[in-house]
């Protein structure tokens, strides 16, 4: 029990801000998240949450006007280092999105993409091998095993979800984001994403916006809250859910604002 208590710091933030144009979106931002462990991060919109985890796989590269100052190690490795591959950074951090977005592919095809693209498998019985083993982690592969080669379009959209969670880990990365990834399904679909999410953190670390105050209790063991582009406090689950030390905490969680 001793060694589970004992979590590595596998990502930290430091003095993190962030600007699209003129508008500051995240201000000195600082925080870490634990190895094999999911982190949520709550607070109303707009408030920088989407923001943060982008900076995690230099998603925000791709809009010309951010400009991302501070410093984001993982694995003690400054991410925005000069010599940084960002196309291995992204191959180690995986992203699931807010609505499931599968490729017009087939489901086999849809898992098959980033391993072939990456000649992560060498040949068809290790793409097979990792299809099936990546469908069987995000707990898919069950229900399409007759139907590896039907669109991923024609699944419902918990199927979805989990489909682009089985895509995010066919790479093998350490790392899955997860931004409000079931906002778009029904309690159901919710439930089982959140079980999975249970299952993947012996594995991966896991970070997940959510604006479910209820989700973030359920899944997770530390909780960041941002308001305004800020970090207003990050702890224990629990702490910040029965005991925050911030008024601003407290008032969001107990729905006086947000």
């Amino acid at each position: 029990m001793v060694k589970e208590n004992m979590k590595s710091i596998k990502i930290k933030a430091h003095n993190l801000n962030v600007h699209y144009g003129e508008k500051q979106a995240l201000f000195d931002v600082s925080m870490y998240m634990e190895e094999k462990q999911v982190t949520a991060l709550i607070g109303p919109s707009g408030c920088g949450k989407s923001t943060f985890i982008r900076c995690l796989n230099r998603m925000n590269d791709v809009i010309d006007i951010c400009k991302v100052q501070g410093k984001i190690e993982i694995d003690g490795n400054d991410i925005y280092a000069p010599d940084m591959q960002v196309e291995q950074l992204r191959e180690r951090v995986g992203m699931v999105f807010q609505k499931p977005n599968p490729f017009p592919k087939s489901i086999f095809e849809n898992v098959a993409y980033g391993p072939r693209i990456h000649g992560i498998a060498e040949h068809k019985s290790d793409l097979e091998e990792i299809v099936v083993n990546s469908l069987k982690k995000a707990a898919l592969f069950d229900e399409v095993k007759d139907r590896l080669n039907d669109a991923g379009t024609g699944l419902s959209g918990g199927q979805q979800q989990r489909l682009c969670i089985a895509r995010a880990i066919s790479v093998n990365p350490d790392i899955i984001l997860m931004d409000e990834p079931c906002s778009a399904l029904d309690p159901i679909a919710t439930a089982r994403i959140e079980e999975l999410m249970g299952e993947l953190k012996t594995e991966y670390t896991i970070i997940i916006v959510t604006h479910s105050m209820q989700q973030a209790a359920r899944v997770s063991s530390r909780t960041g809250f941002f308001h305004l582009g800020k970090l207003v406090e990050v702890d224990k689950t629990e702490t910040i859910f029965s005991n925050p030390s911030d008024q601003r905490t407290q008032d969001y969680i107990t729905g006086r604002f947000g």
